[in-house]
């Protein structure tokens, strides 16, 4: 409603009823212009990779955060991200951006639902003030906090300078054992050396540490500290105790002074210390059989000291109030009555009431934020904007309906509609068409995805929308229908007892041979029964949801390892080394060390990228560019995308059969379009997924196990990807996939249900049979959902 001015006319601030983009550039973007009204839910669609997230989050979100940063002292933006200004000729129209994003949580061990959602904070403060026995402060409850204590003198440089003498002490809450982690790594030594045999006879048995090398074997056996011609098994206490956790020592070897360390020492740091998805396959494997990770025996996994434990409220203490389901612990809350504690209690309550609101209740505080799937993590960002009293912001949500089960989706839709009818322009990106439906506005991108995208092909209604003949017009009302035939399995997968997180004792015979969905409310154990009881086997490949790792100088050809069959066809082709062929190795261009760009930082302002003038942004040196293979130089093959690099390894004078089974298998998982050399930072969501999954098929193994594999993808990709997961099981895989989306279900040969509902109130299995058999019996909160979506 405007308001009127007095001589009835429309006052002018009220006129700024729409945000107004106009020639947006920003990755595949081709100069788009449209007008998105203030105070609505707009719905973005497209096909994944059709420029979604290039014109929501990094143009309209990506300017509001900047132009906000820019209202900060430059002192104030020196710490903070710099952002640079979007390929956009005009931006108008735009408010304060809140984003609430899919990006994983810190997989860091000391993140846990509580810390990162600060209930955590609220709840170490409620024992600090009413816990018995009072131990301290509230970081005396934080186990990221350790216990200090120190004396001696201290010299202040002030006017007349002396020393004085101080004592200083702080109690923290972390459990000294474990150090705040609640698991204590131990590594089994019989997987680092053969101790039948000598340092001479090569006893070391860990990947890399070849017998003449300098720096690992010789060291150990030349010493002087270790017999080398002794079998390690008969190594005195003092030589065993030298072998393996003696400090760091310098000793000379041929001459040249090195440092020995204990091998355990040794170890810590050139492996556990990486991050283990950085590392290569097959030294993931060996520090996977290496070490072992168990609870703590001092804090029982609790990673809080024992005075933490010992406070109580109510006989409750700090570790019983984050192990608890958060609809339990806000029960607990709820009946506290402290007036001296009003406020917080109040402020906490209203914390623990957004959990159970949105859908996490069966969540607990202790869970650590790295173990959340991508739509859980999403959840969680959103529980600080539920009670807001903000109005006049911009909400920006990445599919909110990931990880959803049907009967979810409806919350979530109640929750974007509540922002927006608190006069917030509510912005959302969704394949969904249960979410597209509630929105006011809708704006869909494509036609196609990458090159073939970044046009807006429709803007305006739902009903407009479904009648237009756009894909997602098209397929809009697509329903995949229940299989007439479903596959005879040809043996089973036995699991027994299985209890992780909320599993009550599950036995359970999952099918080999089939299509197999394994479905259900979120958080009722789908990912603990598969991840806790399958996942580890022999011959089992599973592609989770995890983030890729990779740098801007990352693409998809080195992250499937394509590249290398390329660089050695070049290499024979021209009589040269294959690491010639590598922009990341000696075919770098020296001005900008192969990336193509130069940056220059400065400072708080946003840092400056431009195009390296010598090589032209094509990474390599010049001398690189002559050699070529098939009429194609390195650079004018990493510019093909997968479709034309598959015909050009395929035959002629560049056919390279290992090149082209990758190709082959990225075209299946629908990457044709994506170009070999566009960095991996650059990729949607859905595309990376897709790319981890391309590159999984390659691995051998007789069951793949997929976990929501619909993430990111649009209506009319989901049917490529049914006819890929056939494809898979016609070749003789087993392929088990942990799934929401109705098509898929309606699509399997065997579907197990668990439920019936979340958290303590899940973890039991409620169905298994084939989807017909659900559908006919709508026995379960599933069954329901799958005979309404084909109509039964």
């Amino acid at each position: 409603m405007s308001r009127a001015t007095g001589t009835g006319e429309r006052h002018i601030a009220d006129s700024h009823d729409l945000i107004r983009v106009h020639g947006a550039r920003v990755n595949n973007l081709k100069d788009v212009s449209i007008e998105i009204p203030k105070r609505r839910l707009t719905v973005f669609t497209g096909v994944s990779g059709s420029g979604k997230s290039s014109l929501v989050f990094n143009t309209i979100a990506a300017e509001s955060q900047r132009l906000i940063n820019e209202t900060y002292s430059a002192f104030v933006q020196g710490f903070m991200p710099t952002l640079a200004r979007p390929e956009v000729d005009v931006l108008e129209g735009l408010t304060t951006a809140i984003i609430v994003d899919q990006q994983r949580m810190g997989g860091d061990t000391r993140s846990t639902v509580g810390t990162a959602t600060d209930a955590n904070a609220m709840l170490r403060i409620l024992f600090s003030r009413l816990g018995k026995p009072h131990i301290g402060p509230p970081s005396a409850y934080s186990f990221n906090t350790a216990s200090v204590r120190a004396a001696g003198a201290i010299t202040v440089e002030r006017g007349n300078r002396k020393a004085v003498k101080a004592t200083f002490s702080r109690t923290g809450g972390m459990c000294p054992r474990c150090e705040g982690r609640g698991t204590v790594s131990d590594i089994d030594l019989t997987q680092l050396y053969d101790d039948s045999k000598s340092l001479a006879e090569g006893a070391f048995t860990i990947p890399g540490w070849k017998s003449d090398s300098f720096w690992t074997v010789r060291v150990y056996a030349e010493s002087g500290l270790l017999d080398p011609d002794k079998p390690i098994r008969k190594y005195t206490k003092k030589e065993m105790q030298d072998f393996l956790h003696r400090e760091p020592t310098k000793v000379k070897v041929e001459g040249v002074n090195l440092t020995y360390e204990g091998l355990i020492p040794k170890i810590q740091k050139s492996f556990l210390s990486k991050d283990k998805d950085a590392l290569q396959p097959h030294i993931r494997a060996f520090v996977e059989r290496a070490v072992t990770f168990t609870t703590c025996p001092e804090c029982d996994g609790t990673r809080l000291s024992e005075g933490a434990r010992s406070s109580k409220i109510k006989r409750i203490s700090i570790a019983d109030a984050c192990a608890m389901q958060i609809s339990d612990l806000a029960a607990w809350i709820g009946d506290l009555d402290e007036p001296s504690v009003a406020p917080l209690l109040s402020a906490l309550r209203q914390t623990l009431d957004s959990f159970v609101e949105i859908g996490l209740g069966y969540l607990a505080l202790d869970r650590p934020a790295g173990t959340l799937s991508g739509g859980e993590a999403q959840r969680v960002k959103m529980i600080r904007h539920l009670g807001s009293s903000l109005t006049d912001t911009t909400y920006v949500f990445d599919e909110p309906t990931a990880g959803l089960h049907p009967h979810d989706i409806q919350r979530m839709n109640n929750l974007l509609l509540r922002l927006r009818d608190k006069g917030n322009t509510v912005l959302v990106v969704e394949h969904k068409p249960e979410t597209i439906a509630v929105a006011d506005h809708v704006v869909d991108l494509g036609p196609g995805a990458g090159t073939a995208g970044g046009t807006v092909c429709f803007e305006g209604t739902v009903e407009g929308l479904r009648a237009s003949d756009t894909v997602t017009g098209r397929h809009f009302d697509d329903r995949a229908s229940l299989k007439e035939k479903p596959r005879e399995p040809s043996g089973v997968l036995e699991v027994r007892g299985a209890t992780a997180n909320n599993l009550r004792g599950i036995d359970v015979d999952i099918p080999l041979g089939v299509l197999t969905v394994v479905t259900g409310v979120a958080g009722s154990g789908k990912s603990s029964l598969i991840h806790g009881s399958v996942s580890g086997r022999d011959g089992v490949v599973t592609v989770d949801q995890g983030a890729i790792r990779g740098s801007r100088r990352s693409n998809p050809a080195t992250y499937t390892g394509l590249l290398d069959p390329i660089r050695k066809a070049f290499a024979k082709a021209n009589d040269v080394k294959p690491a010639l062929f590598s922009a990341n190795s000696e075919g770098a261009c020296p001005t900008c060390n192969g990336a193509g760009v130069v940056f220059t930082d400065l400072a708080m302002m946003a840092g400056v990228a431009t195009v390296c003038e010598e090589c032209e942004g094509k990474r390599f040196q010049a001398s690189v560019l002559e050699y070529r293979l098939g009429g194609r130089d390195i650079s004018e093959v990493l510019a093909m995308s997968v479709t034309q690099a598959e015909e050009f390894f395929g035959a002629g004078e560049a056919r390279t059969p290992a090149a082209h089974r990758v190709l082959g298998r990225l075209a299946d998982v629908g990457l044709g379009y994506l170009s070999l050399g566009q960095p991996l930072t650059t990729l949607s969501g859905g595309e990376r997924q897709r790319l981890k999954l391309a590159t999984h098929m390659g691995e051998k193994g007789g069951v793949h196990v997929l976990d929501e594999p619909t993430t990111g993808l649009h209506l009319a990709d989901v049917e490529q990807l049914l006819g890929l997961l056939d494809r898979l099981v016609d070749a003789g895989k087993s392929v088990v996939v942990i799934e929401h989306h109705q098509a898929v279900m309606a699509h399997a040969d065997w579907i197990i249900d668990l439920g019936p509902g979340a958290g303590h109130d899940g973890g039991t299995l409620v169905f298994e049979g084939t989807p017909a058999d659900l559908v006919a019996a709508r026995s379960t909160v599933t069954g329901e959902h799958l005979a309404d979506y084909v109509g039964a």
